[in-house]
This record gives C-alpha cells, structure tokens and sequence, in this order.
C-alpha cells in the first residue's frame, strides 16, 4: 500500500488517512487506486464495526493534484472517461461501504475533497475548515461526485455552488447539510470519538445495512448508468476548448479568457 495512504486499527475501528500532506492531501491515480482498493478491503473485514477517513497536515483535501491535471489537460476524451470513471468507483465504493463512515475534517476541502466528506455517513469539521466546489472556474464541473454532494447538500445549494465555485465556510457546511456538526479543533478528536462510540452500540448488522436501507427508500437509479454519465460529461468539458483554456489558465496561473478584467485593465 502506498505511504500516501495510511492504516491504523483500534479495535473495531479502521482509520484511513490521506497522507499527501505536502500538496494537501491532493488526489492522483495512485491514491484513487489505493483507497479504493483499501475501502474494498475493509467492507469485507467482519472485525471492522466503523471507518474514520482523515488526512495529515493544514487541508483535508485539495482535491485533484496539479501533475495529474496536467496529465489529463493532455489526454483524450477516452483516457480521460477512464480517469473519471476510476474516481466515480472510488466515491460509490464510499458511499456504498457496509460499515458506518465518519469524515474527520480538520481542514479545507476542495472538489473531490467535498466528494469524499458527502460521501461519509457522518461529517465533523473544524471552524477553520473550508469548502469549495471550484471545478467552473476552469471551464468544469464536479460531475462525478455530484450525486454525492447534491444528496448531502440538495439541489438548490447544488446549483448555487456549482455554478458560482464560491468557497464556504464551516458553519455554512453545517448550515447546508455537508456537515452534521462543527466543534473547536481541540475538540474534535473527542467528538469523533463520541460518534464511534455511539455505532458501536448499534447492532452490527443494523449498522452496516443502515444506508443499504436509505438508498432503497430513496431510489437512485441505475447508478452504472449514473456514474458512465457523469464520467462523459467530464470527460468532455476537459476536452472542450474552454475546458483545455480553464486548466491552461489554472496551471500557467493566470486569469482565464472568460473572467472579467480588472478595472485597471479595462
């Protein structure tokens, strides 16, 4: 397993940390790959009762890694649905886990960051902590992950920040359903601790079929559909030309062609 991703077992709890640090804990291949492998591994482990999904250093998740959006700017349409596709496995082998989830978030979530905390059964942040969804400016959209995030936040707070990638606060999160509870950062190991304690009173198999349960009562779809879709889309708008302006702007860090100029420059 790779050393950005990290394993610590404390009985019945399993906790996953991202550990990318240096770059915020951002997504490549490799990590998607990894946790997803891990996360396979841990829905199979009977002696698991509960997940933490943390991350080392200031952010939780930044997201997509820079090397890996350069990579895709360059790639074709085909390679770039296969790389959408492995991130839609990823976020359902998430949601989809048969053990309870808990995002300990202690710091800022970007894009697929936001993706990983909506796809937990239970999210606790930090004040601190902030939240973008800030795939437009670049001329993209959060596709594959907004199944997630429009069942945790709703469609019309969905449609607010997808459009306008403005960044939220903690409270804001909590306000709009990403968060089910904001506490002091000293306080935070406790509270998350609360909540293991709290599923580990459950029964185990109530527990673990618990959001078996909420996705019968409220039907998806054909979520293999769902997620070819959204990996379409995506694939897509990265290949568009304003999506190949948008990463070209971000990476050569500059104003994209669409965005206003400033007064000084009118």
């Amino acid at each position: 397993m790779t050393d950005a991703l990290l394993l610590e077992r404390t009985g019945a709890v399993a906790r996953l940390r991202l550990n990318r640090p240096a770059i915020h804990n951002a997504f490549d291949a490799d990590l998607i790959a990894a946790l997803t492998a891990r996360l396979s591994t841990l829905g199979g482990d009977d002696t698991v009762r509960a997940v933490v999904l943390e991350a080392a250093g200031d952010s939780f998740s930044a997201g997509a890694d820079l090397n890996w959006m350069r990579a895709m700017a360059a790639a074709g349409e085909a390679e770039n649905r296969d790389d959408a596709l492995a991130l839609a496995r990823l976020m359902r082998a998430l949601d989809e886990l048969p053990k309870p989830t808990i995002a300990r978030v202690h710091g800022a979530a970007f894009g697929g960051g936001v993706g990983l905390v909506a796809c937990c059964d239970v999210a606790i942040g930090v004040p601190e902590a902030k939240f973008g969804l800030t795939e437009s400016r670049l001329g993209l959209l959060p596709a594959v992950i907004s199944p997630y995030v429009i069942a945790a936040i709703g469609a019309r707070n969905a449609r607010r920040y997808f459009a306008s990638a403005e960044v939220f606060d903690a409270q804001q999160a909590l306000r709009i359903g990403l968060l089910h509870e904001v506490v002091a950062a000293n306080a935070l190991d406790a509270a998350v601790d609360r909540q293991i304690q709290l599923l580990l009173r459950a029964g185990p198999v109530a527990s673990a079929q618990a959001k078996a349960l909420v996705r019968a009562v409220v039907p998806q779809g054909d979520r293999d559909a769902l997620d070819g879709a959204t990996a379409d889309l995506i694939a897509a708008l990265r290949g568009s030309p304003e999506g190949r302006e948008g990463l070209a702007a971000f990476l050569d860090k500059r104003p994209p062609a669409w965005a206003p100029k400033k007064e000084a420059d009118v």
